[in-house]
Parts: structure tokens; sequence; C-alpha cells
């Protein structure tokens, strides 16, 4: 993604915008494979060198931000290594308390050096000095670089301005329109795959709103939020049926990003049979259930309960007998949201349920106040047997029906 100073936006008034460039016009298409290819011919070369070269390139051309924004994504494509026989630091160790003892240096006795220092560490002379600051970001080298075409650069371009506004979103509305329950869902659990704070208002035949809070809404890891938040957006891309609408902070106060999923500017990088459905959190917790002896059986969930003014969308369900306790997993979260939550099912008049929250993933610094049993709160992973107290707690206090 991009950095705030190669993010661009216009505002008219409170509407507010990327952007964005032509991804068909010819001369940003040859720029595209012009970078694409200085990239390619350094597989193998050192980071300096391609930034060197990138330099070259950015001299003769007029779009400076343009420039730089299409390079900071063929970057992030790279991996770079420190190639070198031996440990750098580990050299410079040797080398500099051999160079100490022969002090002053001239150029026989630096030869010596270098040769001493060869033999302890089994290795060649010049593998000494060649990897004496190996490890320095600019002498690394390149070690993988996932290629992609010039109009998927443009069009991956076009969707990281867009993605940069959401650093500044205070809050974003879905509308979505009535879809099949298993579109519905599949859409819900991105949002919670995120682990971004929302609420979930509306049916399935009139459709739901879903907020969203904005990293700018939050004190507290705001960054990893922001970063969650853009993500989700070509995620959303991938499904229909929806409009939104992002309170975006300006130098000026407030504006709104408006987009719809019948637009043609943005297109998604993502395969939407390649998106993991799965939680690896839940995943080991199963594993954890099975492991333990409990009257509870454990179920996926894949039900969107209807609680009147908003819905819940469950990660699991544990039954027994003809008892049903459903469990959500939430992601990030603070005091204040949690509390709105459990107004939600108190509206709703729904009590067989278990929120589980994780003390790394709250967004705030002031802890919750006095919780139902409903709530679980662990410092880092919910396990097994966090729940079969939380069970046991719910079904002590008569709110297991």
């Amino acid at each position: 993604m991009l950095t705030a100073d190669l993010a661009m936006s216009w505002q008219r008034g409170s509407r507010i915008g990327p952007r964005y460039i032509d991804a068909d016009d010819p001369s940003h298409l040859q720029t595209a494979r012009d970078l694409i290819l200085i990239v390619t011919q350094y597989q193998g070369r050192t980071r300096g060198g391609l930034e060197r070269a990138l330099d070259e390139y950015i001299g003769v051309g007029a779009d400076y931000r343009i420039l730089r924004g299409l390079i900071k994504l063929l970057v992030d494509r790279c991996e770079f290594e420190t190639v070198c026989a031996k440990d750098p630091s580990e050299i410079r160790q040797a080398l500099f308390f051999r160079a100490a003892q022969h002090h002053p240096l001239d150029d026989d006795s630096r030869q010596q050096v270098i040769a001493a220092v060869a033999a302890e560490l089994e290795c060649a002379p010049e593998e000494v000095t060649g990897g004496l600051y190996a490890d320095l970001p600019a002498n690394q080298e390149m070690t993988k670089f996932d290629e992609l075409s010039a109009r998927e650069l443009l069009d991956r371009y076009n969707l990281a301005q867009a993605q940069a506004l959401l650093y500044r979103c205070i809050e974003m509305r879905l509308q979505l329109e009535p879809q099949e329950p298993e579109v519905s869902r599949r859409l819900f659990m991105e949002i919670r795959s995120r682990r971004l704070i929302h609420s979930i208002s509306g049916n399935p035949r009139a459709g739901y709103e879903i907020r969203l809070s904005g990293p700018v809404s939050l004190f507290h890891r705001s960054q990893k939020y922001g970063i969650q938040m853009a993500v989700f957006l070509p995620a959303l891309l991938l499904y229909p049926g929806w409009r939104m609408r992002a309170e975006i902070t300006t130098r000026d106060g407030t504006a709104f990003f408006e987009l719809a999923s019948d637009q043609h500017k943005l297109r998604s990088h993502y395969l939407i049979e390649d998106i993991p459905v799965e939680n690896p959190l839940l995943e080991k917790l199963a594993a954890g259930w099975d492991a333990q002896e409990s009257e509870w059986e454990l179920r996926p969930s894949h039900e969107v309960l209807d609680l009147g003014e908003a819905a819940f969308v469950p990660d699991l369900v544990f039954i027994e007998g003809g008892r049903k306790v459903y469990l959500e997993l939430l992601g990030y979260w603070t005091p204040r949201y949690l509390s709105d939550r459990l107004k939600e099912f108190e509206r709703g008049r729904f009590g067989n349920f278990l929120l589980a929250a994780s003390e790394e993933m709250r967004c705030s610094r002031d802890a919750p106040a006095q919780l139902p049993p409903n709530v679980i709160v662990v410092k880092k992973t919910l396990t097994a047997k966090d729940v079969q107290r939380g069970l046991e707690r719910l079904a002590g206090e008569g709110d297991v029906g």
C-alpha cells in the first residue's frame, strides 16, 4: 500500500475521492512496463543498485508522485536477503579486533588482517571484504520479485489510492441489498476475518446496514487497525449489491468517500475462492475442544440470527441436549463497543450467547467495567477451558435456554 506522502485525493464540498489514473492510457502503460522491466533486471542484484536505477528513471519523468507510488508498489513485491558466506556481524567483530592490534594499518598490514580473518572464519579473503557490510539494506540482494503485468500494476495503484483514504476513516457505512443468505454471511465473515469493529442491522428480506469503526475513531492500535480496514476494500469489491459511504477526516473537517458495487474504476486483485473463510484461532479452539471431555458438542455456526434491531453472526454453536449457546470471537474492540453489543442482545431478549474478547485486541487504554457472564475476556488466545468455564457460568446464571 502507499504511504501518506504518496496518497493523492480530491475534495469538492463534502465529497472526497482518490485521484485515479487512467489504467488504459498508453503512456501510463508504457511507464508501468518500463518500471517492471527495471525491477526484473535487478533480480540477484543489490537493493542499492535497484534504487539508483529507479531514481535515474524518475529523473526523466514529470509525474513524480505517481512514479514514486508505482515504484513503492513494485518494491513491496520484492524480497531482499543478506547473501553472504558468513554472518556480517561476525566478520566485523573479527576484523575490527585484529585491525586494532595492527593499528595504524597500511596496505600490507590490511591485507594480512583480511587473510588472518579469512583463515579464522574458514572463508576466502574476498568473502571477508564482500561480506563486511552485506547486511546493510542497500547491499542486500533481491531474491524474489512477484511480477505482474503493466495493467495490473496500474489497477493496484488506483486501488492503493482508495485504500490510503481509509487510513483517515472515522466510520464506514455499508448498505447491503437483499442477498442469498450464504453471500451475506460470507461478506460478514470477510469483515470478521479482518477483526474490524462493526455492527450489523437489518434482515435478509430488507437487506443489511453495516457500520464499521474507522482507525481515526480509535485512540490505540489505530495504525494496525487502519491496515486491516484498507485490506478489506479489495475483498468488498468482489461482492454485488452494496453501497459504501466512508466518513474521512480532512484538514478542514470531514468529507465523504462514496463507492458502489457497480463502479468500474477499481479492480480487486483477490479471487473469492482464494479468500480464507476459516479462522485459525477457531480451528485451534475446536481441536482443543475435542481433546477435553465436555457434555457440550461444538459445531460451526452458519446462521445469521435476527435480534430485532441488530443481527448476530456467531462463529460457533455449543449444543447440549435441547440447549444451544452461540459464541462470537471478537476482533478489535473497545469497552464502549462491547457495551453497545450487549445492549443489542438485551433489546433482542437473547441470552444464550458468549462473546470472547482478547486483551491484546483492545483498542482502548480503558478497561471494561463489570461484565455479565456472557463475556469471556482472555489475555491472549481463547482456549477450550475458557469456553467451558463460560458455559458453566452461563448455565449457573440460568441464561441458557
